[in-house]
C-alpha cells in the first residue's frame, strides 16, 4: 500500500483538509484527461496526483483568515 508522508507534502500554512481536496481535484482532472485522450493506464489518478504534489508541481492555495 502506498503511504506518503503528509507532513512532507504540507507547507507551514496548509491544512490536511486543503491538501486532500486539492489532491482529489487534481485526480479528477487527470482522470478526465485520460478519458478524453482515450488513454489506458495501470497507475491510479490519485497516486499520480499525490506524486505531483510531493514533487511540488502544484501548490495548495488557501484563503487568508484575518482575525
Amino acid at each position: 500500500m502506498f503511504r506518503p508522508s503528509v507532513d512532507e507534502m504540507l507547507a507551514n500554512k496548509q491544512t490536511r483538509y486543503a491538501l486532500v481536496i486539492a489532491v482529489a481535484k487534481r485526480a479528477r482532472e487527470i482522470s478526465a484527461q485520460f478519458e478524453e485522450d482515450g488513454t489506458v493506464t495501470e497507475e491510479k489518478p490519485v497516486l499520480m496526483a499525490i506524486e505531483e504534489f510531493k514533487a511540488h508541481k502544484y501548490n495548495v492555495l488557501e484563503p487568508e483568515i484575518n482575525d
